[in-house]
C-alpha cells in the first residue's frame, strides 16, 4: 500500500503521524510510504531520518497525490480535506461530533474515515486515545498551575502552598484517563484534590490508589456546584466516546466562580465540558469570562510533541500495518473493536454517537462493507 504522512498544520501543531521507525516497519513489509518535506524536523526527526528509514520525502500535494492512506494525528483541516479522494483512507483523530463542517466535507470526499478515538478494545477501552488522555491530563495541571499566576490573570495562587500557607484547591470531572493523570500530577504538587464521578467503580479504585490524598466524590449537580465554587481550579475530563461532551457547568455556576480561578477543559475536542468554553490555541491559549481564566487548547499534547508522537505511534503502528497488509475492507469486518472506528464512509456517517450529536442519519459500518 502506498502511505502517505503529511506535515501538521493546525496552530503549534509539531507531532507527525509517523516517526522513522514506525515506517521502517511498513517499508519491511512492503509497502511505499511518502513523508512531507520537513514533517518532523521540528521534534528531532528530520528528513534524512525518514530517508533512511526507506521513506520518499515530498511535497504536501505528493504526499496526497500519492497514498491511498493518508495517516496524521489531528483532523484534516479545510484545505488538506479539499485535497482528500474517493478512494483514499484517513487514519488520525477526528472528533467529528462537535464539528459539522468537517464532518459534511468527510461524507463528500467519499473517503474511508477512521478515526484513532473510537476504536475501542475488548473491554471497551479506547487504545488509541489513552496517551494523548494521560498526557493532556498531566498537562492540565501544569497549565491551570501557571494560570493561576497573577501575570496571567489568575489568582495569584500556588497549588502546593507553603508553610503556614493552604494549598491550592483542584477540582477534577471525571475520573478516567485523564482525570487520573490530572490527579496524579495535582497530589505530587501538593494541592488539595478532589474527583468527581459518576461510577462508584472509578471512585473506589481511585481511592484504593490514592487513599486520603485525595477527595472521591459522586457526580450531580449540587455536588459539582459546591466544589467548582470552592475551586482554584477545575479540570474537565469527562468523555463520552464520540459523542459531544456534556457541559457539566453552566455560564451561570461559572459567573460565581472566584474571579482568578482557572477552568482547563481537556474535553474541548468534542466539544469541551463548560458551557463557556471555546477552541483556544497554543498562540493565544486562554480567554476569560466573567473573571475566570479559561485554559481550552484543543491540541494540548502538540505543546509535548517529541513525547506525544513516540506515545502514538507506540498505540497506532498495529493498526497502520494491519490497515496496510489486509485492506480496510478486510481489516475491519475481521474486527469490530477496530471497526468501531469508521466513522465516515461512502459519504455515510457510520458512527453513531457524531450522527446522533450531529442530527444526521446513521449507517450501521458492517451493513456498508459487506455491501
Amino acid at each position: 500500500m502506498r502511505v502517505g504522512v503529511p506535515k501538521e498544520i493546525k496552530n503549534h501543531e509539531y507531532r507527525i503521524g509517523m516517526t522513522p521507525s514506525s515506517v521502517s516497519l511498513l517499508v519491511a513489509n512492503g509497502h511505499d510510504v511518502m513523508v512531507e518535506h520537513d514533517g518532523g524536523t521540528e521534534i528531532g526527526f528530520d528528513d534524512e531520518a525518514y530517508l533512511k528509514a526507506g521513506a520518499k520525502v515530498g511535497h504536501v500535494d505528493e504526499v496526497f497525490q500519492h497514498a491511498e492512506m493518508i495517516v496524521k494525528v489531528k483532523e484534516p483541516l479545510a484545505n488538506e480535506r479539499k485535497k482528500i479522494r474517493e478512494d483514499q483512507i484517513i487514519f488520525t483523530y477526528l472528533h467529528l461530533a462537535p464539528d459539522l463542517e468537517q464532518t459534511e466535507d468527510l461524507m463528500k470526499s467519499g473517503a474511508t474515515c477512521i478515526a484513532y478515538e473510537t476504536v475501542t478494545s475488548s473491554d471497551g477501552s479506547l487504545p488509541l486515545l489513552v496517551p494523548m488522555s494521560e498526557i493532556a491530563g498531566r498537562m492540565s495541571i501544569q497549565e491551570g498551575a501557571l494560570c493561576l499566576e497573577k501575570s496571567k490573570k489568575g489568582l495569584g495562587v500556588l497549588l502546593s502552598g507553603v508553610p503556614g500557607v493552604e494549598p491550592g484547591k483542584v477540582t477534577i470531572l471525571g475520573g478516567g484517563i485523564v482525570g487520573y493523570n490530572a490527579a496524579v500530577i495535582a497530589v505530587g504538587m501538593g494541592a488539595e484534590v478532589t474527583v468527581i464521578d459518576l461510577s462508584p467503580k472509578v471512585l473506589k479504585k481511585l481511592e484504593t490508589i490514592f487513599g486520603s490524598r485525595i477527595k472521591t466524590i459522586y457526580s450531580n449537580q449540587d455536588n459539582i456546584e459546591k466544589y467548582v465554587l470552592s475551586s482554584d481550579l477545575v479540570v474537565g475530563g469527562v468523555l463520552v466516546p464520540g459523542a459531544s461532551a456534556p457541559k457539566l457547568v453552566s455560564r451561570e455556576m461559572v459567573s460565581k466562580m472566584k474571579k482568578g480561578s482557572v477552568i482547563v477543559d481537556v474535553a474541548i475536542d468534542q466539544g469541551g465540558c463548560f458551557e463557556t468554553s471555546r477552541p483556544t490555541t497554543h498562540d493565544e491559549p486562554t480567554f476569560i469570562v466573567d473573571g475566570v481564566v479559561h485554559y481550552c487548547v484543543a491540541n494540548m499534547p502538540g505543546a509535548v510533541a517529541r513525547t506525544s508522537t513516540l506515545a502514538l505511534n507506540s498505540v497506532t503502528l498495529p493498526y497502520v500495518l494491519k490497515l496496510a497488509n489486509l485492506g480496510y475492507e478486510k481489516a475491519l469486518q475481521e474486527d469490530e473493536n477496530f471497526r468501531n472506528g469508521l466513522n465516515v464512509y461512502q459519504g455515510k456517517v457510520t458512527c453513531k454517537e457524531v450522527a446522533t450529536s450531529l442530527g444526521l442519519t446513521f449507517h450501521s459500518p458492517m451493513d456498508l462493507l459487506k455491501g
